[in-house]
C-alpha cells in the first residue's frame, strides 16, 4: 500500500498557488483551520505544510495575524563551484536574456577590485567585458570580466553574448581548473542603479573571483554583482570532528 505525504501535496499546491499569484505577495494564506476545511487535513499536516513553505522562503509567520506571503524570486548561483552562466540558467530552466552593454578589447585589469583576494596583480592589459544578465524580464546581475591577454589574446564580442566559457573549453581547448572567490555587502553604486534599474539605498551582493587554469595560470577576473533581494548563497557543509 502506498502512503501519500498529505504535507507535500498541499505545500506543492500552495507553493504553485503562490508562483501563480493566487497568493500574492504581501497577503496571508487560509488560515490553518480554513487549510484543514479546504484540504481535508488534520492541524498537524496543515502546519507541517506550512513549516516547509516558511523554511523554502515563501511565508513569514506573523503571530497573531497568520502567515505572510514574501517575496521568493531568489535565484541561487553556486558560489563554491565554476559554472558558466549559460549552463545555470539551463540547468534552473529560468527565462533570462544576456546585454552586453560593455566591451573593450584594450582595457587595462583593476588591481584596486581584486586586492582583497590575495593575489599578486600587476596592470596587465585585458579584454573588459560588461554584461548584465536579465532574469524573467527583469535586469538582476552585472557580471565585469576581465580577461588576461597573456592567456587569452582575443575574446570576440559574440563569445560575449554567448558564452564565455564555451568559448574558451570548446573553441580554445582550454582546461578550467578552479577559482577563488569572496563574497560582500556593498551600497549599489551609480552604475547598478542606472543598469538594474534600482532605487537609492539599495544594496548589492558582490562576489569576486579570480580562475585559473589547471596549470595554475590565472586568467579571468570577475566582478559579478547581484542584487541583494534576488541573491542567495546556500552551501553544503559536513563538521569535521577532531580526533580523539
Amino acid at each position: 500500500m502506498v502512503m501519500i505525504n498529505k504535507s507535500a501535496l498541499v505545500y506543492d499546491d500552495l507553493m504553485q498557488k503562490i508562483d501563480a499569484e493566487v497568493y500574492q505577495l504581501g497577503t496571508y494564506l487560509p488560515s490553518e483551520n480554513q487549510l484543514c476545511d479546504l484540504y481535508g487535513i488534520s492541524r498537524e499536516t496543515g502546519r507541517k505544510a506550512l513549516a516547509t513553505l516558511a523554511e523554502n522562503g515563501y511565508i513569514q509567520k506573523i503571530r497573531g495575524k497568520g502567515s505572510l506571503v514574501i517575496e521568493h524570486r531568489q535565484y541561487e548561483f553556486p558560489v563554491s563551484g565554476i559554472v558558466s552562466y549559460k549552463e545555470l540558467a539551463q540547468k534552473l530552466h529560468i527565462a533570462t536574456e544576456n546585454v552586453v552593454y560593455g566591451y573593450d578589447p584594450e582595457a587595462t585589469l583593476p588591481i584596486a577590485a581584486f586586492a582583497s583576494l590575495g593575489v599578486d596583480l600587476t596592470e596587465e592589459p585585458v579584454t573588459a567585458i560588461k554584461r548584465v544578465r536579465v532574469i524573467d524580464d527583469e535586469p538582476d546581475i552585472i557580471d565585469k570580466d576581465y580577461i588576461l591577454k597573456s592567456v587569452i589574446p582575443d575574446v570576440p564580442r559574440k563569445a560575449a553574448e554567448d558564452s564565455l566559457y564555451a568559448y574558451f573549453e570548446d573553441e580554445l581547448g582550454l582546461e578550467i581548473g578552479y577559482a577563488t572567490k569572496e563574497i560582500t555587502m556593498e551600497p549599489a553604486n551609480a552604475e547598478d542603479r542606472a543598469e538594474l534599474n534600482l532605487d537609492p539605498g539599495a544594496y548589492m551582493a558582490v562576489v569576486r573571483s579570480v580562475t585559473s587554469l589547471t596549470d595554475a595560470r590565472a586568467f579571468q577576473f570577475t566582478e559579478s554583482r547581484h542584487r541583494a533581494d534576488k541573491f542567495r548563497f546556500r552551501d553544503f557543509a559536513r563538521r569535521q570532528r577532531k580526533p580523539m
